[in-house]
């Protein structure tokens, strides 16, 4: 990948603890941070990131976002006795100061701000700063929740100051609000605010209204303030995902942000003590990957929580490493969102639907409150539910270790007629013809003509598939003579393979074979602008749209909305993605498809192309190879006809697959109305 991935540390930020007994904040320790970057260092990813060092946030910096009286009287924590400071932190709720604190948070403070210098001045792609204290929940003039300065608001702020940057996103996937973050920005339209958070109507920490999923922002920032409620413990991969697919991306690409920052708290983890969510440290690889082609890959994750000292570790080295480029790991358990995850799914889409285009088909606010009917039931019913989750949490919660990410030898192979160039950083694949290939490509797909070229360019197109089923070679790209055949001919390939599962994603009018779709072998995913056949079977789906896929709203509606979802569910050991000439699609918006298709299936993805389309190579190649993909720009509202059309087809399709669901089944399941 061009340029490389940041990470800042340094041990001085371990350099403060509890001095006292406060059952609360025990769990804030140093080990958090010297296991993480323990773990970068022993997984060799350390050595891979460049290495950016810290400095101190300024006052001026620093009165970004908070108050000159708060500054001051923090200022003054180093001189404390301990009874002082003892005192001093009564007035706030859920922190904790030490002699060393002030400095410490000037540093993660810092750190935050030197990660954005060398992502806006190019010097990086994107990166990771390991910090501590943590920031999301600090206030204007209040410390909380373990954070004293918020770091990631004053990086918002300081990139908007220092670099014109018209547009922040920030995705705080920590498992608490961060109401700091909120309170700075809920005015504000040029800063996107998302948060997930475990809420259970109210009754978990912070314990705000604020919280809720109709906290959606003030005055000209109405719409910018997005909360999705966790309403109860043992959220999992698919829940995650789901609000991914659902919410964010699609409001994401609507916004269209200029630099994107990401609250990284861990704590959302599994076996965390705070969280008590069972999603695994590898659906941070996903989470992290879904982000990067927003903001032409300008991307700051800045460490807040993460308590457990296994999980934690785990999930900032599947963030780093996939920030660094390698392929992300098979997603697991990927079984569907439960019912509450649904309703507050269901809510958040409602809240919105009148500031986002994208949401504008979501289904209304269900009758009867769903974010407080469930605080009605019998209180010694949900004591005694407490009593047994609370044994259960205290013996030693045990998840398999994230699988180990090779990245191939080679990252994009291509196969190319001889007068293409090969661009930079990619291989030119060819290979020498395997007698038993050759002859069943005869039998089955040359019958009539004597074509050497053809035989030669599929029987490489076979090479490639076998050397990506070995993990040698990630992903690739082939200009051939006729895209209809060369996917056949590759998926039939394919499916002489026991485990092989292929994906096919066709963009524009060619003939696609159903060959694998009758035993789920396959799954064919067509967009163009013909209306479809009856739909034979739950592996064969047809998109249209009027005007195929030359509208860029409707298309990158029904990628995030409908691709990417069933996608994600099907689970492939191959995606292979095929275009058509008369495709309509422009070249950022397939760059875009490409990078996202990528999450799925260990990052083998092979691309097919006309030999006619030379000119697509090397921006296809790009997006292969890991580079981000240019920005879609603000989207305007699709074609309200496409909009319903995606709304029935994704209804019909949401009881075979369960990653397509936006509201729980008993408020009637689907968006259409």
């Amino acid at each position: 990948m061009k340029m490389g991935t940041a990470l800042i540390y340094d041990e001085e930020m371990t350099k403060y603890k509890l001095l006292w007994v406060d059952p609360v904040c025990k769990i804030e320790v140093p080990e958090r941070l010297t296991v993480s970057h323990e773990a970068l260092i022993k997984t060799g990813l350390a050595d891979r990131c460049i290495s950016v060092p810290v400095r101190e946030a300024t006052d001026a910096d620093i009165l970004l976002v908070h108050s000159e009286e708060y500054l001051e009287a923090v200022k003054k924590t180093p001189y404390m006795t301990l009874e002082d400071l003892q005192e001093f932190t009564l007035q706030y709720g859920d922190v904790y100061f030490h002699p060393n604190i002030y400095h410490c948070a000037k540093l993660a403070a810092g750190a935050a701000l030197q990660l954005v210098d060398s992502v806006m001045t190019g010097k990086v792609r994107n990166g990771m700063a390991l910090v501590r204290p943590p920031g999301h929940h600090s206030m204007r003039s209040a410390a909380s929740g373990f954070c004293v300065f918020n770091n990631v608001a004053i990086a918002a702020q300081y990139a908007k100051q220092q670099y014109g940057v018209k547009r922040v996103l920030i995705v705080d996937w920590d498992v608490h609000h961060g109401q700091g973050v909120q309170y700075c920005f809920e005015d504000d339209p040029s800063v996107l605010y998302f948060s997930w958070h475990r809420y259970e109507h109210q009754k978990f920490w912070p314990q705000l209204k604020e919280s809720d999923y109709n906290s959606v922002g003030k005055e000209k920032g109405a719409g910018f303030n997005i909360n999705v409620p966790w309403n109860k413990v043992g959220m999992k991969n698919s829940d995650y995902l789901s609000v991914f697919c659902h919410i964010l991306l699609p409001v994401a690409y609507e916004f269209s942000p200029d630099l994107v920052l990401v609250c990284a708290g861990f704590d959302s983890a599994i076996g965390d003590p705070e969280g008590e969510m069972c999603a695994s440290p590898d659906i941070f690889a996903h989470l992290t990957h879904l982000l990067m082609n927003l903001a032409g890959g300008k991307l700051c994750a800045v460490l807040e929580g993460g308590y457990n000292l296994t999980s934690l570790p785990q999930s900032v080295c599947q963030t780093v490493q996939t920030l660094l480029g390698d392929p992300a790991p098979r997603p697991a358990n990927l079984d569907g969102p439960c019912e509450s995850a649904l309703e507050s799914l269901h809510c958040v889409r409602s809240a919105h639907r009148q500031y986002w285009s994208c949401l504008k088909h979501a289904a209304e606010l269900p009758t009867s409150d769903v974010t407080t009917k469930r605080i009605k039931l019998a209180e010694e019913e949900e004591d005694k539910l407490k009593k047994v989750e609370e044994e259960k949490n205290a013996e030693e919660e045990v998840w398999p270790e994230p699988p180990k990410r090779v990245a191939p030898a080679v990252r994009t192979a291509l196969v190319l007629p001889n007068d293409v160039a090969c661009p930079d950083g990619c291989k030119r694949f060819s290979s020498s013809e395997d007698p038993v290939i050759v002859n069943k490509l005869r039998k089955n797909f040359l019958k009539d003509a004597d074509d050497s070229d053809a035989l030669t360019s599929l029987s490489s197109l076979i090479a490639l598939v076998e050397k990506m089923e070995r993990n040698e070679i990630c992903n690739g790209l082939a200009l051939v003579p006729d895209v209809s055949m060369a996917m056949m001919c590759v998926v039939q390939h394919a499916a002489t393979a026991l485990r092989n599962r292929v994906l096919v994603v066709c963009v524009g009018d060619a003939g696609v074979s159903s060959h694998g779709t009758e035993d789920g072998k396959t799954l064919v995913v067509q967009f163009s602008n013909r209306e479809p056949e009856e739909q034979k079977c739950k592996y064969h789906i047809s998109v249209c749209l009027k005007k195929g896929c030359s509208d860029v709203s409707g298309f990158a509606q029904a990628v995030l909305g409908l691709l990417l979802p069933l996608g994600y569910e099907y689970d492939p050991s191959l995606v292979l993605l095929a275009r058509t000439p008369d495709s309509g699609l422009c070249d950022s918006v397939w760059q875009q498809l490409t990078g996202l298709l990528q999450g799925i299936a260990q990052g083998h993805t092979l691309v097919l192309m006309q030999e006619a389309e030379t000119s697509c190579v090397g921006p296809t190649a790009s997006s292969l190879f890991g580079d981000a993909a240019p920005s879609l720009g603000k989207l305007h509202a699709p074609l309200p006809e496409d909009v319903e059309a995606l709304e029935r087809l994704r209804h019909r399709l949401q009881v075979d697959w369960k990653l397509l669901q936006t509201t729980a089944p008993e408020t009637g399941g689907g968006d259409e109305h």
